[in-house]
């Protein structure tokens, strides 16, 4: 029989289960919707129904489960109080999964797990020091050292999204101000770009309605050329290559990787950013960081890094 792992990746709208060999190859996959199973125990029994499925389609044998999932403690194996899931309890995901399962069951930060993902399957293969920086509503992270995740005393190490960047600056949704994912992430450009169309600087987007503004849209009007767009990338860079240098002098890595939604930009963010985490850096480190785009796919990243964990 050949091992397989199962990577589930817990979201506020969906969750997304796959089987997959250890080379990375995915055999089945499947997705619910979240609001679908209002208690942690159905969301348990749906998923492992999927594992099931799976299984079923080859001369397979479980050898573990991977969990990604935002407020994942790694140490606990608990889903602490997340505000985007239909629960607010803590839940203790591998006590639920032995009702179903013989197989150990590896639970950890959704950002934490696409870094071991990137490390097994993507550009950071042969690594042992590097951050992976997720763009999407908010800003995420993981951080590797020494071959190992940071995890830190209580598992909640390198929520790099969650250092003040700007005293007194934008409303985050953790209750503080001026978080960096305020300013960096697909919520923070489109804060950055409609403050700025508010202040009636000429953009092609100035006739579009403000709830229909994103990270996509901005995107691609800066690729025409526009210069409303362009300065949302400069200013998401400048605050974004100040971050990526600070992070730098904690762990000496040899590469950032930046991952998911407005990493999509490519050189739009890319280039700016490199230029201002340079600027930044203590001389010891100066054009000794590695800045590139993940190397995973989007679309299957979530259940890679998760799956990741079981062969971590």
């Amino acid at each position: 029989m050949k091992e397989i792992a199962a990577g589930v990746d817990i979201g506020g709208t969906n969750i997304v289960t796959g089987l997959l060999e250890k080379d990375g190859s995915i055999v089945y996959c499947s997705s619910l919707k979240t609001k679908d199973l209002s208690t942690p125990q159905a969301l348990v029994k749906a998923i492992s129904e999927e594992i099931t499925k799976g299984l079923e389609k080859g001369d397979y044998t479980l050898r573990g489960i991977g969990i990604g999932a935002p407020t994942a403690n790694s140490k606990t194996g608990k889903i602490e109080f997340s505000a985007n899931l239909p629960w607010k309890e803590e839940v203790d995901f591998p006590s639920l999964f032995k009702s179903f399962f013989n197989a150990p069951v590896t639970v950890a930060n959704d950002a934490n797990a696409a870094a071991i993902g990137e490390m097994i399957y993507g550009k950071a293969k042969g690594m042992r020091d590097f951050i992976l920086i997720t763009l999407g509503t908010g800003l995420g992270s993981g951080i590797i050292s020494n071959g190992e995740l940071v995890t830190g005393y209580d598992s909640y190490a390198g929520e790099i999204g969650h250092t003040i960047i700007e005293i007194n600056g934008r409303k985050c949704g953790c209750g503080r101000k001026g978080c960096l994912e305020t300013y960096v992430s697909a919520t923070g450009i489109k804060r950055t770009a409609v403050e700025m169309l508010e202040s009636k600087m000429p953009s092609l987007l100035e006739n579009e309605p403000i709830e229909n503004v994103g990270a996509k849209m901005i995107c691609e009007a800066a690729m025409k050329g526009d210069r409303l767009a362009l300065t949302a990338f400069e200013i998401t860079a400048q605050y974004l290559g100040l971050a990526l240098a600070n992070s730098v002098a904690y762990t000496s890595p040899e590469a950032i990787f930046l991952f998911g939604g407005l990493s999509n930009a490519g050189d739009l963010l890319l280039v700016p950013t490199k230029k201002y985490m340079e600027e930044n850096l203590l001389h010891l480190y100066k054009n000794r960081v590695k800045l590139e785009v993940s190397g995973l796919n989007e679309q299957n990243a979530a259940i890679l890094g998760a799956s990741a964990l079981v062969w971590k």
